[in-house]
């Protein structure tokens, strides 16, 4: 196998990644992917011939463009000697199922559930006027902050969907809005403007 996917926590699947490396005794040599010449760059790179093992991390591929990762697809369905990818994800649910199938699925603690704290934040977020949720997400000011918040929306939102059979229509509509802005937020749009957006469509 020359492609592996770790996918959870960016703590545990840093972990993990540090441990592929030691078992592959591979050189690692890290490659953002997150738009169409990112790929360029790296199939650049990936050209030559390597005399030595190499594993190229890419961190975070559930955060690239759905173009990017058609575009990578070719890297992983051709493998070449002495060339690995070590992806990492938070979920394999933004991932093109193509891109999933070509990997050893490694999965380390789920960023699929959420702790007491992160339900109660969520769900008081949830349950704020309009004014309250714009007030709240004014502070929100960096981009990782940004995301983060919105992928435990997402999680929270796909949970009352599972779980509140009555409300099925309101949370897809909810949940749709939020990862709309998470894709956004990935293209670098402006944090404010979106999560301000966000903020009064969540009624």
């Amino acid at each position: 196998m020359h492609s592996y996917l770790i996918v959870g926590k960016e703590e545990e699947a840093e972990k993990q990644v540090a441990k592929l490396i030691k078992k592959l005794q591979a050189f690692p040599l890290e490659f953002p992917l997150v738009k169409i010449s990112d790929v360029r760059a790296l199939n650049s790179f990936t050209s030559k011939t390597f005399s030595k093992k190499t594993a190229i991390v890419v961190r975070r591929i559930d955060l690239a463009f759905v173009a990017t990762l058609n575009a990578f697809l070719k890297n992983l369905e051709e493998p070449q000697k002495n060339l690995y990818y070590l992806l990492t994800a938070n979920s394999v649910h933004r991932l093109l199922p193509t891109v999933v199938s070509r990997c050893q699925i490694i999965r380390v603690k789920s960023s699929h559930s959420l702790d007491k704290d992160e339900i109660k934040k969520v769900k008081k977020f949830l349950e704020m006027s309009a004014t309250d949720k714009l007030l709240y997400v004014k502070k929100i000011r960096e981009r990782k902050e940004a995301t983060k918040f919105i992928e435990e929306l997402i999680i929270k939102l796909h949970q009352n969907l599972l779980e509140d059979k009555k409300a099925i229509s309101k949370n897809a509509r909810l949940l749709r809005k939020t990862q709309r802005v998470a894709n956004r937020l990935k293209a670098n749009t402006n944090i404010s403007l979106q999560l301000s957006n966000l903020a009064i469509s969540l009624v």
